[in-house]
């Protein structure tokens, strides 16, 4: 199914109309390619692949000579503009033959220095455009995913649980954690994976207690916590996984612990339907948690959202009110840790439909436990 990109510009201009600018200049490398189909990436925060501008009767993707093919075959519905000395430069033409009088900017992509550029080469060409800063503009576009989108999203999850079966046959203790991660990245390039979307955690022992652990020196143990948290990009879509598994027979600390974890987890997942709020589903796990004997020990949300970015809305923690809406994917992640023991975390991702959650998972994670 080819994506109809005409419906999500329509859906732009709708909220352009209501908004006060006329035209809106989109910066962020995953709003770029929901709405165009450009795939070109952002090196850094002050390297750019391009920009899109759009008005209420035109569109314009302004890159470099290193993306111009590239533009040409992929945005077909916007006109290319090539710049050479780069987007702060060619911003004056383009804004004059867009007739724009009042330029939306997503204020999270823009940095300071590319602002003051910006203006300074409007102001030398005596170009009156007022710059007025956004926030989240398509971001919201994104929220609600299409069958096509959860396909994918769907596609992804799959060969993430597909390269962890794999990895089970080449873990082993004596590991370290580093050598676990490469391990595992390499069974998600081999089960097809266009790359990790996001760098791959590994934490054993009491390791496994930070929940955004780097991977290091320490060496995997029977009968302790090993966390991992991986997920692979595919079609530009991000998958986002959590198992703790255990090497040999686990104790009874993990057993408690990891009971707990899985119970929340699927409390929160049979309270999730349309309406409902995100604090809402976060309390149900978190309350879960802290009756079990656990207060204070699962500290981050419950959940984000997940498609062309790995975390995207809607965010699913004490600090955010949200109504569910069909369509909206998120992860549920909760988790216990225990300084100087470590810690469980198992995560699935599910899609909210009109009666309720459907987990986009195959496995589950008593699946993902290992006897060695």
């Amino acid at each position: 199914m080819k994506t109809d990109y005409g419906i999500r510009i329509k859906r732009l201009r709708r909220t352009i109309k209501k908004s006060g600018f006329d035209t809106m200049m989109v910066l962020v490398e995953e709003n770029r390619r929901y709405l165009s189909g450009f795939t070109g990436e952002d090196g850094s925060c002050d390297e750019s692949a391009g920009a899109l501008f759009v008005s209420m009767d035109n569109c314009v993707l302004a890159t470099d000579s290193r993306y111009e093919l590239q533009a040409q075959q992929e945005a077909f519905l916007f006109d290319v503009y090539c710049y050479r000395e780069g987007l702060p430069q060619a911003l004056p033409e383009i804004l004059s033959k867009l007739k724009t009088k009042t330029l939306g900017f997503e204020s999270n992509r823009l940095t300071v220095g590319q602002y003051g550029k910006m203006k300074e080469q409007l102001h030398a060409k005596k170009i009156d455009v007022d710059l007025v800063e956004t926030q989240d503009v398509v971001e919201n576009l994104r929220v609600i995913k299409s069958k096509e989108e959860i396909g994918n999203i769907q596609q992804a999850l799959s060969v993430a649980e597909y390269a962890f079966k794999a990895f089970r046959e080449v873990i082993r203790p004596g590991m370290t954690e580093k050598e676990a991660a490469w391990e595992l990245e390499k069974c998600m390039h081999e089960a097809g994976a266009q790359r990790p979307s996001f760098p791959t955690i590994v934490a054993s022992g009491p390791n496994s207690a930070l929940p955004h652990a780097i991977p290091g020196d320490r060496r995997l143990r029977r009968q302790e916590p090993i966390l991992f948290d991986w997920g692979v990009k595919l079609n530009g879509y991000c998958s986002d996984i959590s198992r703790t598994v255990c090497l040999g027979a686990a104790d009874e600390t993990f057993q408690k612990v990891f009971e707990t974890v899985l119970k929340a987890q699927r409390k929160a997942i049979d309270a999730i339907k349309p309406e409902v709020s995100t604090r809402h589903v976060d309390a149900i796990a978190r309350n879960f948690i802290e009756n079990k004997g656990f207060k204070g020990k699962f500290g981050h949300g419950l959940g984000h959202g997940a498609g062309l970015a790995v975390h995207e809305y809607p965010r699913v923690s004490p600090y955010h009110e949200k109504s569910l809406k069909a369509g909206m994917v998120f992860t549920v992640e909760p988790g216990i840790y225990l300084p100087g023991w470590g810690g469980v975390r198992l995560e699935n991702m599910v899609a909210v439909g009109k009666e309720g959650a459907r987990v986009l998972n195959v496995s589950n994670p008593l699946e993902f436990l290992i006897e060695v």
